[in-house]
């Protein structure tokens, strides 16, 4: 096999170009939100800070992430040839699973930010600075794409004769290995301890710390106090839920595809959809945020 067939949304043509139309608009505007984070973040000497820091990296991530998939699913949508080459389909699914386990890392690191500066307030400025901060985020992009290296040699070694179509609209892991030609059950097994891995224990790692959190904001004495440290974790556990409840599904089980259309739903909400959230949750809430962009749409004269 030197090409894959992405089936992608096998429907009527009208359905087709409506679906182009709707994802094209959800991801240029997932785009603009997240390049809106990344200027104000940069433009702002407030927010030179490592908690922003650590949200203008998150948003490149996620431009990144949902730039890995989308762009060759909207191409597929209007174009009568779905196909892609079989290195380009390797390399797809290992961008987006290490953007995916990446994103697994910033969220925890995010969470240790909000750990110190709810629990340990005094000694923050010492702990996070922005020294630590860099080696947090080279250790966030680093550590994504390092893991996925076992699971993408494996993948390459697996033999692919025939048939060559993916129900997927891009290359995933598990319709990937249905096309294999021979056993894959203990390639399969090492994938789904890998990417379980991941999920877990940064799931239980942000579980940890903000049960930390939730135990000394019940602890402080004026309700002022508490109200704005729930607002601080509120944004971050909503992008947290939102992630790892639609990961979850699809990763823990790598050998349990059954049910395509399920599965193109669950990756099309996490692909497309938690990136197009995370901008308005996680940072257009934030005061501090809004005021940085509404200075810099001020200074680009667009207000």
């Amino acid at each position: 096999v030197s090409e894959f067939i992405l089936l992608g949304f096998p429907c009527r043509r009208e359905i087709q170009i409506l679906l182009f139309v709707v994802f094209s608009f959800i991801y240029l505007l997932t785009l603009l939100g997240n390049t809106t984070i990344i200027c104000a973040v940069c433009s702002s000497r407030k927010l030179h800070t490592p908690m922003y820091i650590l949200l203008a990296n998150f948003s490149f991530l996620e431009i990144c992430y949902v730039s890995s998939d989308v762009p060759k699913m909207l191409a597929n949508l209007i174009s009568q040839i779905k196909s892609i080459s079989y290195a380009g389909c390797l390399l797809q699914f290992y961008f987006f699973s290490s953007m995916c386990a990446a994103e697994c890392l910033f969220l925890s690191v995010m969470s240790f930010d909000r750990f110190l500066a709810i629990c340990r307030p005094l000694h923050y400025p010492t702990i996070m600075t922005h020294y630590l901060c860099a080696q947090l985020v080279i250790f966030c992009w680093v550590g994504g794409f390092l893991w996925l290296l076992i699971p993408l040699t494996l993948i390459s070694q697996i033999p692919f004769c025939g048939p060559n179509t993916i129900d997927h609209f891009f290359c995933d892991l598990v319709p990937l290995l249905a096309l294999s030609c021979a056993p894959v059950a203990e390639i399969t097994l090492i994938c789904g301890i890998i990417s379980s891995l991941i999920i877990f224990l940064t799931f239980l790692y942000i579980l940890g710390t903000y049960c930390c959190v939730l135990s000394t904001v019940l602890q402080m004495p004026t309700g002022l106090g508490r109200h704005k440290a729930f607002l601080t974790c509120a944004s971050h556990l909503a992008v947290v839920s939102l992630f790892y409840g639609s990961v979850m599904v699809m990763y823990i089980s790598p050998g349990s595809g059954d049910y395509h259309g399920m599965q193109k739903f669950v990756t099309l909400f996490y692909a497309l959809a938690t990136p197009f959230f995370n901008p308005v949750i996680y940072n257009f809430r934030n005061k501090d945020m809004k005021e940085a962009i509404r200075k810099l749409m001020q200074s680009s004269n667009l207000i």
